[in-house]
């Protein structure tokens, strides 16, 4: 197993727990894409919660709540500020036991502000 293959399993199993109740519309090695249960009103397509994808050169968790309520990632410590890009996605190589369990406790956040 590479560490990359390492690090999907861990962040794919924080995103998994967060995302009960929603739609796991892909689990593929590497590849896990989670929907929320409702559909977009513009485009009537499920709308995203988030994803975890292992790329070239890092592993990408996309936290798609983040987008529609940044105020979500307020308090975000240095360290997974500085993994961030974009409004959404933290960029990981390496497992970090400190910085997944903050990312576990924001997605969860995440999670229930959709209720």
């Amino acid at each position: 197993m590479t560490e990359f293959d390492a690090v999907h399993q861990e962040l794919r199993a924080i995103m998994l727990d967060a995302a009960a109740g929603l739609v796991v519309a892909r689990d593929a090695p590497g590849d896990l894409v989670v929907h929320r249960n409702t559909a977009d009103p513009k485009s009537g397509q499920p709308q995203w919660f988030g994803t975890v994808t292992i790329k070239k050169s890092y592993v990408a968790y996309h936290l798609i709540p983040l987008y529609d309520d940044p105020a979500l990632a307020d308090g975000l410590s240095g360290a997974l500020a500085k993994r961030r890009q974009g409004k959404t996605c933290f960029n990981f190589k390496a497992r970090d036991a400190a910085l997944f369990a903050e990312v576990r406790a924001l997605t969860q956040q995440a999670r229930a502000a959709l209720r």
